[in-house]
């Protein structure tokens, strides 16, 4: 495997370290693609986070709606074969009864007729408007009214979150839901109405959890923010030295700063996977409540379906927290662009939203009057949607409703699971892959309750001083940059994984998706990892011998 240190120079490799990691990748790509012409090796994509499975039965619950749908659209109009008219409210919730009667052995037809149970019987949903809902986003003939996201909609996706974000715990207060087009959307949305608004403001400090995914790092850094960034590390380590992924009470406590204004994490964290305990989580709130009470925290919280009894910080501290949901992962749904942003009726920045000097309110009173006649009292939450459509066109503002629809059902199917089959398949299937990966290894991932494992970061480091001693690990470093080993691996083994230290992780880790590739790929991915050790230990017993 020496070959990639001749093809890609140690100083190529320095510069292209500086890259963003999912930049790094098309390079590391592009050498995969030259190894697989070569070799007619398939190239093995562990890079990438959208998973390889999908949901079905929600998607289709989503197509058998869209027959009914279609067919209540010509019941109000049909002329010709191609125009139709709108669905229709009246007696909506009884024709849809009746075609599920005609149809009740079709794909997604128990998850609707449960749906429409669950919808009437539990959150006490008028039948013809819930169901006129339904059929008209799948419809999609009109904007989203409210822009925020739907009624019946937001009660849905809300349970949801109490759910699986909550542990079943519902806040005091409600949290209003905004549906975006994603995470990706809603981190843009968050850190520009936070400095429109003055609740952040250029140059402020702000904290972030790390490891975490680069747009947070990279974000605050642009010239528009230009935040200064103080770091809680993830430090903790086993008795054996083997990374938890965990943060310790030093680390917290940088927390306890006021000039701190903002907090930022992923959680449970990307690359480690691994969710804050309950203990970070009450260390957090003590810190809140005694010493950094307007502290505004943001929590991204994608990878915590995975977790069995998973608990956000947006169920700790409802009051100072900011939630941000994706369905992408869970449900096999990036290319869909489905999330939302929670926040509790009672927060913080509501409050800084109200402690503003009058000259800032004044400003913000003009900038908010056309959509309102008292800007005043407009709150955080339907600032952030109008300020995603830079406010003049706030009444087309809105996640599309056929996106919304299919976003619902997928709530409904996470809600309806009592089981929670799907989820326990969906670990399942992680479980095997991580197995598979670290089979040929012989340094292993500590067991961890608090472990999502949709990503694994390795330390090659770690590694390599447990295996063969502090002087080869110290060699290591000083012969070869971080990122060799998947330079290695990409040309000669076609296999694209991405560098821990690009999330702000130790510089030596890697970070391997367990989403997305069959077993048998994260079989091979461990055997040419533990290759590469082997390789790199020979040149280190070959120097030695000289």
């Amino acid at each position: 495997m020496g070959g990639t240190k001749d093809s890609v120079g140690r100083a190529t490799q320095r510069r292209l370290e500086g890259l963003s990691p999912f930049e790094l990748k098309d390079t590391l790509i592009g050498m995969a693609e030259e190894n697989q012409r070569k070799s007619a090796a398939a190239m093995l994509n562990a890079g990438r986070g959208n998973p390889n499975w999908i949901a079905t039965t929600p998607r289709e619950a989503f197509l058998l709606l869209g027959r009914f749908a279609i067919d209540e659209s010509r019941r109000t109009w049909h002329e010709w074969d191609d125009l139709a008219g709108m669905p229709g409210r009246d007696g909506i919730a009884d024709r849809f009864t009746a075609f599920l009667d005609k149809h009740p052995d079709e794909p997604g037809a128990t998850l609707l007729r449960n749906s429409i149970a669950y919808g009437t019987g539990t959150l006490g949903f008028d039948p013809d408007a819930f169901v006129h809902e339904l059929a008209d986003g799948f419809i999609g003939d009109n904007y989203p009214v409210p822009v925020r996201m739907l009624d019946h909609f937001e009660q849905i996706a809300h349970a949801y979150l109490v759910k699986e974000m909550c542990a079943g715990q519902a806040p005091e207060q409600p949290f209003d839901l905004f549906a975006t087009e994603g995470g990706t959307a809603a981190m843009c949305y968050i850190f520009e109405s936070a400095i429109i608004n003055r609740i952040l403001h250029p140059g402020d400090r702000i904290a972030l959890m790390v490891p975490i995914f680069t747009p947070y790092l990279e974000i605050p850094r642009l010239a528009e923010f230009g935040f200064d960034a103080v770091e809680i590390k993830a430090t903790k380590r086993t008795a054996d030295g083997l990374h938890l992924w965990e943060y310790g009470d030093d680390e917290l406590d940088k927390l306890r700063d006021p000039s701190i204004k903002a907090l930022f994490l992923v959680n449970p964290s990307n690359p480690p996977s691994v969710m804050l305990p309950q203990a970070a989580r009450e260390r957090i709130a003590g810190i809140v409540r005694e010493h950094n009470p307007g502290l505004a925290i943001i929590t991204d919280d994608v990878y915590g379906t995975f977790v069995n009894g998973f608990e956000s910080l947006m169920s700790t501290l409802p009051r100072n927290t900011l939630g941000v949901y994706s369905f992408s992962k869970y449900f096999g749904a990036t290319g869909w662009r489905l999330g939302v942003i929670a926040v509790n009726r009672d927060n913080v920045f509501d409050a800084k939203l109200a402690a503003l000097p009058d000259a800032d309110k004044q400003a913000l009173a003009k900038r908010y009057a056309p959509i309102t006649l008292e800007p005043e009292k407009l709150r955080f939450v339907d600032r952030l949607v109008a300020d995603s459509r830079m406010v003049a066109l706030n009444h087309t503002a809105g996640l599309s409703l056929p996106q919304q629809t299919q976003m619902t059902l997928f709530a409904l199917a996470g809600l309806l699971d009592a089981d929670d089959v799907y989820k326990k398949r969906c670990q399942g299937v992680i479980s095997r892959r991580l197995d598979g990966l670290t089979a040929g290894l012989t340094v292993h991932p500590p067991k961890d309750p608090y472990a999502a494992h949709y990503y694994v970061e390795l330390d090659v480091l770690v590694w390599a001083e447990k295996q063969h001693g502090k002087e080869f690990a110290d060699w290591l470093v000083d012969s070869y940059e971080p990122v060799d080993i998947l330079f290695r691996l990409a040309e000669n083994h076609s296999v694209v994984l991405l560098p821990g230290g690009g999330f702000d992780g130790p510089q030596w880790s890697l970070r391997v998706s367990l989403a997305n590739l069959p077993l048998d790929a994260y079989r091979h991915i461990g055997a040419w990892l533990a290759e590469a050790g082997l390789v790199y230990k020979a040149e280190f017993d070959k120097r030695e011998q000289r």
